[in-house]
């Protein structure tokens, strides 16, 4: 859905909730317009949600024994990258 569609539906539905005063046979405004919020609401609560696992670095360290003989440090190193983009369309 998005943030946008998130947002717009959250904006839609309260003023279906708040600013309507129509009496249709059978439909109730507000509650639609509840409905509508709810739905906006959960949809902005994933999209942020799926936004923010994507965005995680992974560290990595590798240790290996040193290459000289005793009385050196041994070598640390520590490589970060970014997780791969997802592929197109997904």
């Amino acid at each position: 859905m998005g943030i946008g569609g998130s947002i717009f539906l959250l904006a839609v539905g309260a003023i279906l909730a708040f600013a309507v005063n129509a009496d249709i046979s059978g439909i109730d405004i507000n509650i639609i317009g509840w409905i509508l919020m709810a739905a906006g609401f959960i949809g902005l609560i994933i999209t942020l949600w799926y936004w923010n696992s994507r965005r995680r670095t992974v560290v990595t360290r590798q240790t290996q024994a040193p290459v000289a003989g005793p009385g050196y440090a041994a070598e640390y190193r520590e490589t970060r990258r970014e997780d791969p983009p997802p592929p197109p369309g997904y």
